[in-house]
């Protein structure tokens, strides 16, 4: 009786020892793994995702796109930077910022189509303008000015492109006070680690 329960002894601490050992390479195989609780990121980087959008264009219809996607993803949380470049300054320029307009001519995709004779027509881009902004009214879209307000509360970055500053004649001075003026090089190094780039 006593034989066996040294037996049974024996063999209970010989188990134990192999799973320890086992165990212990296990651990150190896997050592440099993330911990429990914490997850891999999909693109494989730590910290939270990247937007990086160049908006170029300064007509009231396209000034939406960039301030719209950037505001959601500023919410969600991501980093995100607006490069404004040629035509897209308008939307910085606080000047230009409240006269902003929709091109009623060759442009097809108004919802109410108005051919290329009418469009030339003096008040045509006013008219259409006009019609633009009561669409938004009705669907309580903010403004862009408050979009650009919303913007800068989340962090999101404003940039106006320093060398079509130079190209258009627009100051410093000339620009609302959320936007920042920065070189491409800036920018790029900011989009160079982006989830999402995006040309508006």
């Amino acid at each position: 009786m006593a034989v066996a329960t040294e037996i049974d002894s024996a063999l209970e601490r010989k188990i134990d020892d192999l799973v320890t050992a086992k165990f212990n390479a296990l651990v150190e195989a896997h050592q440099d793994l993330p911990r429990a609780g914490k997850e891999v990121p999909p693109n494989g980087k730590s910290g939270p995702k990247r937007l990086a959008i160049v908006a170029s264009k300064g007509t009231l219809d396209m000034a939406y796109p960039p301030l719209i996607l950037a505001t959601t993803a500023g919410a969600m949380g991501w980093e995100v930077a607006i490069f404004f470049t040629f035509y897209g300054l308008d939307i910085l320029n606080r000047k230009k910022l409240k006269h902003l307009k929709v091109p009623s001519l060759a442009n097809p995709a108004m919802p109410v189509p108005v051919p290329n004779i009418l469009g030339v027509l003096p008040g045509m881009t006013a008219a259409a303008t006009l019609m633009m902004k009561q669409w938004m009214g009705e669907a309580r879209m903010p403004s862009i000015e408050s979009l650009l307000e919303t913007a800068k509360k989340q962090g999101v970055q404003l940039i106006s492109c320093t060398t079509t500053m130079g190209v258009m004649k627009v100051k410093p001075e000339d620009l609302i006070p959320e936007a920042a003026c920065g070189g491409a090089a800036a920018f790029l190094d900011f989009a160079s680690e982006a989830d999402v780039t995006l040309f508006i």
